[in-house]
């Protein structure tokens, strides 16, 4: 048990120092070719973020292990939804002001529904992979001409995320080199956190598909965590919403794609996974649409709303996974009682909103 979570450790531990020297190096480099910071920070950064995940969903799928590819992909998008943006919002509420934003949350929506649909039949196959990704590459082109429409203001907070281009061919030659050796810390990092998750799952008796949920999935996410959570600090609140956003398009879209691409025979897709978490990845997508088109903010009491969501989601998990005789009621009450409450908070507050006519509207945008 204690190699398993040493080597879980040090995997995760690479996979951040990896995600983070990628992210550097390909920022640094796409600004030396001129490449908008608002393009980087909705690209460039969401696809570094998104590396850990990559890393691993790869690893796992080549090895066999296609529950822990699924469920890292589904965990992660769970866990940047409901908790990352959560504890952002808590931590200063949050402004969507930036219109590309709002244009891709019913992206991420309508991507997470068609993912699903593709996996229905219990495969995702090279013909479906190559969709997700096609689908990907019209993603960044849209991204690219939209953001010439974005307002200065939206511009120049994502230009001070962003160190200045390298001025000199050494200072491009070293930022190839944080991203070699960001891909190299990946490649070790996703290969000990994968072995670790498979030891600690058949130590435990624990299924791959909930390693890959839980363990895996946060883990894989760390480096959205840190990049959200210090935007909102520093008040760079898009940052903060359009990296969750991006991440999540990201995951779905180039992660399960490439994966089902490159692995031999496709990414076979667990019952559960269908029916159980996938489900939940698309009803926490939707929760967001009416919290983010109200006032163009998440407030804290949304935040906590997200986060209280994504702590249910997981006792139920682990509950389900000891085979406690106490998943059954979870379960209900959930299911019963807390998703019809959250509809009627939701439902509340956009009544609210429309009532309170522009006013209000006006007031989110000017405090962004």
């Amino acid at each position: 048990m204690f190699v398993a979570a040493g080597l879980i450790v040090v995997g995760l531990v690479a996979l951040v120092l990896g995600g983070e020297l990628l992210v550097r190096g390909a920022s640094a480099l796409a600004a030396l070719l001129g490449v908008s910071p608002l393009v980087i920070g909705l690209t460039v950064v969401a696809f570094g973020t998104s590396a850990p995940e990559l890393a691993v969903s790869l690893k796992a799928g080549m090895a066999g292990q296609a529950d822990i590819a699924i469920g890292n992909v589904v965990g992660s998008n769970v866990f940047n939804t409901l908790f990352i943006l959560g504890i952002s919002a808590l931590v200063s509420p949050l402004i969507v002001n930036s219109q590309l934003i709002r244009l891709e949350l019913p992206l991420m929506v309508l991507v997470s529904v068609v993912t699903w649909g593709l996996a229905i039949n219990g495969t995702l196959g090279r013909l479906e992979g190559l969709v997700l990704v096609a689908g990907l590459i019209a993603y960044v082109g849209w991204s690219v001409w939209q953001s010439r429409r974005e307002s200065q203001t939206v511009v120049q907070e994502f230009a001070q995320e962003f160190d200045k281009p390298p001025k000199s061919n050494w200072g491009a030659a070293l930022q190839l080199l944080w991203i070699v050796l960001g891909l190299i810390a990946l490649a070790f990092g996703s290969q000990w956190l994968v072995d670790g998750a498979v030891m600690v799952a058949r130590q435990m008796g624990m299924s791959e598909l909930l390693i890959g949920l839980t363990i895996v999935a946060v883990g894989t996410s760390l480096p959205e965590v840190v990049a959200s959570i210090t935007a909102s600090l520093k008040g760079e609140r898009d940052i903060a919403v359009g990296n969750v956003v991006g991440s999540n398009l990201f995951n779905l879209m180039c992660v399960l794609g490439m994966s089902a691409v490159i692995v031999p025979g496709g990414v076979p897709v667990a019952s559960s996974a269908i029916w159980q978490e996938m489900p939940v990845m698309i009803a926490a997508s939707v929760m967001c649409l009416p919290i983010f088109f109200t006032r163009y903010r998440i407030d804290r009491w949304e935040g906590g709303l997200l986060l209280a969501w994504y702590v249910i989601h997981t006792v139920y998990l682990v509950l389900a996974a000891v085979h406690s005789p106490l998943t059954t009621m979870v379960g209900s009450v959930a299911l019963f009682g807390c998703v019809p409450l959250t509809v009627l908070i939701l439902l509340v507050s956009v009544l609210y909103w429309r009532s309170s006519g522009p006013e209000m509207t006006n007031s989110g945008r000017e405090n962004a």
